[in-house]
């Protein structure tokens, strides 16, 4: 405040907030009943004010327009037949965001939930997870509104190939890889993968997290899971703390919440709580993850079936209440929204530390803002579950080079990848006066490398 008027800064700094406003409306106008997208969108922009306010020339280039809007989204029908006979149709999707730094890189995700605002909001928030690697790679993502749970291998096979039919001719090795997310596992990438290599005659490094004997990498599989605990042990070491007798509590029970509750037991951890979509595990003894594995990645059983087999369990039907649970540190591994603000409370109640988001904005704006009143310290999704993108672009680094690397190499560069994200969120965060908001440390950092690609390129 300079004679009672504002200063210079303070002025450039509210007109580009007006700035970041204007955009947000305007793409509410543009894409509405897209309220995941919406909720991406807010939270991202609203934490570049700082970073905008420096750079005047963002606004003069419509580069946040520019940035919100994906360079272009692939709409398709894939029709199917089930064991039955009977023809089935789903909707493809691929959205392809952000190609500045890299080809598009992202996964697909095969789930009744899947429409447009969900794939856009996942593309949007993978652009700067992408950057935040270090590694030169865009923003992509897709999926379809196919439910893989109950299929047989032939109704998956057959949704898998009609899939990429309608896919192949937009994706490629230096275009477009995609990778696998929620319903794609090693299965559904198998048959993609094969359709892919049948309609273009060629064996190349299309789609990543494939099988070892054709092209895959080691690691892949245990990526996301092992580099959120990389993140959180590297946020408790520089706190002078590790994992070694903490408590956690994971949700879901997937492939990243498994390799999530593996890494934190190897290093000393005891993982009491996780769930599936029906509900919820608690075993105050510390999880037997080899039951766990056995139940969900060899029989595709549900998660109840634990507390049947594993005296002095507990199986709870609902997936809410596992935050009430008391522990140290808690890993949201499942989806998107699932701790709002009620939860957010109840964890910081019962003296949670370290929040790591294991999946895609698994918490809401609300909840984030009661972690940040209580002093957790809070590792978002775009930065903590890096690890899977990160460990696919190392295998499409092996398969440009046609080498295959160690489990030792792979692991080790992981862990480092992550080290270096951590340092660039903090980094970031402290620079513009925001020390300890990762969730702005995240945004700023993935963001200054994206848009000075994308003014160096012109109006494009």
């Amino acid at each position: 405040m300079v004679g009672g008027k504002p200063s210079r800064g303070a002025r450039a700094k509210e007109k580009q907030v007006q700035y970041i406003q204007a955009v947000l409306s305007d793409l509410k106008q543009k894409h509405p009943h897209e309220p995941e997208f919406h909720q991406a969108a807010e939270e991202i922009l609203l934490s570049l004010a700082p970073v905008v306010a420096q750079h005047p020339e963002y606004e003069a280039a419509a580069l946040l327009e520019r940035f919100v809007e994906p360079e272009r989204v692939v709409m398709f029908r894939v029709p199917w037949v089930d064991d039955a006979g009977k023809v089935r149709v789903n909707r493809g999707y691929r959205v392809q965001f952000n190609s500045a730094i890299g080809p598009y890189k992202g996964g697909l995700r095969f789930h009744p939930s899947v429409n447009l605002s969900v794939i856009k909001f996942l593309g949007l928030e993978q652009i700067l997870k992408n950057s935040l690697t270090g590694l030169p790679i865009g923003g992509g993502k897709g999926g379809a509104d196919f439910d893989p749970k109950g299929k047989s291998d032939g109704e998956i096979m057959r949704f898998c190939q009609s899939f990429m039919t309608g896919l192949f001719r937009h994706i490629g090795q230096d275009t477009d890889v995609p990778a696998g997310d929620i319903g794609v596992g090693g299965r559904e990438i198998g048959y993609l993968f094969g359709q892919y290599k049948r309609l273009q005659n060629e064996h190349t490094g299309v789609l990543t997290g494939r099988g070892l004997s054709y092209g895959g990498s080691l690691v892949r599989t245990e990526a996301t899971g092992y580099g959120l605990i990389y993140m959180v042990e590297e946020a408790m070491r520089r706190r002078g703390e590790g994992l070694a007798g903490k408590t956690v509590v994971i949700s879901g029970a997937g492939n990243v919440a498994i390799y999530a509750c593996e890494k934190a037991q190897a290093l000393g951890a005891k993982v009491v709580a996780m769930y599936d979509s029906d509900g919820y595990i608690y075993d105050k003894s510390g999880i037997r993850l080899e039951v766990v594995k056995q139940i969900k990645e060899a029989e595709r059983g549900r998660i109840k079936a634990y507390a049947e087999r594993v005296a002095g369990a507990e199986y709870h039907e609902g997936c809410g209440g596992v935050w009430a649970i008391p522990c140290d540190v808690a890993l949201p591994c499942a989806t998107q929204n699932e701790i709002g603000e009620a939860a957010a409370k109840l964890l910081v109640q019962n003296g949670v530390k370290y929040v790591g988001e294991g999946a895609n904005m698994p918490t809401t704006l609300a909840g984030i803002d009661v972690f940040r009143g209580a002093g957790v310290v809070f590792l978002p999704a775009k930065a903590a579950n890096a690890g899977g993108v990160a460990t696919s672009t190392l295998e499409m680094a092996q398969s440009s080079m046609r080498l295959y690397w160690s489990f030792e190499e792979v692991d080790a560069h992981l862990k480092k990848i992550m080290a270096e994200i951590y340092q660039r969120i903090d980094d970031a965060a402290a620079r513009y006066g925001k020390r300890g908001d990762y969730v702005a440390g995240a945004n700023i950092a993935g963001f200054e490398k994206v848009a000075a690609a994308m003014i160096a390129q012109g109006i494009v």
